[in-house]
């Protein structure tokens, strides 16, 4: 599987970049400064841990099973992306059309947000354990790389969790500063609708990012040619 985006290009900061959001810079050892300051000693112990963990394994697959394997759970990303960005595009759409949700004003918008951030959250989540433990019983490097994975996805949830949370009090600025500018209600409307799902789109593929590392990780390598 290609890489899709890097740290640096993913679809979620072009995106904000282009809307005139929050400028994210994590290249070279600003992000790893940035990832000490979000790690805690407890997380590093933990880090420490499962770096130096034994190279002892359950014995690798036959090459048949690992490949079955990898599309098992290559297959399960592609259709849970494709049912969570279903969703992403039937509520955004729907959102604030209802009488109701029409006298909510921004409200209503961000109850979408956050919704469809949550479910984000809870649907990804049990897949990339699942990958985690299939990773796991690769080999001695996979079971390092799932070990290292579940010690980052802990120490760093809470700081994606706020970051990400932050997403729907900025939209809500924005719309602020276009009704200020005199965009008509329906435009406005119309255009809330269309960065909302922008925005959900591009946090969607973040989310999964390393989900599909560890599928990579997941790939059987290519058999060499007997000479």
């Amino acid at each position: 599987m290609a890489q899709r985006t890097s740290i640096t290009s993913s679809a979620l900061v072009r995106l904000l970049s282009s809307m005139g959001g929050p400028k994210a810079h994590a290249r070279g050892g600003a992000f790893a400064d940035g990832l000490s300051q979000w790690t805690g000693w407890t997380d590093a112990i933990a880090l420490s841990a499962a770096l130096e963990r034994p190279g002892a394994a359950p014995p690798v697959a036959a090459s048949d099973d690992a490949q079955a394997r990898y599309a098992a759970q290559h297959a399960a990303c592609e259709q849970l992306r494709s049912l969570l960005a279903q969703a992403i595009a039937r509520e955004t759409q729907a959102v604030g059309r209802s009488p109701l949700e029409a006298g909510l004003g921004f409200a209503a918008y961000r109850q979408c947000h956050v919704a469809r951030q949550q479910a984000m959250e809870l649907a990804i989540a049990p897949l990339r354990e699942r990958v985690r433990e299939a990773l796991a019983a690769c080999g001695p490097q996979q079971a390092r790389l799932a070990a290292v994975d579940a010690v980052m996805a802990q120490a760093l949830a809470p700081h994606e969790r706020r970051l990400l949370g932050g997403l729907p009090g900025w939209l809500e600025k924005r719309s602020q500063r276009m009704a200020q500018q005199g965009v008509p209600e329906t435009v406005l409307a119309d255009t809330l609708r269309q960065e909302l799902q922008a925005l959900l789109l591009a946090e969607l593929e973040h989310r999964l990012q390393p989900v599909e590392g560890l599928i990579a990780a997941l790939r059987p390598s290519p058999t060499s040619p007997s000479p």
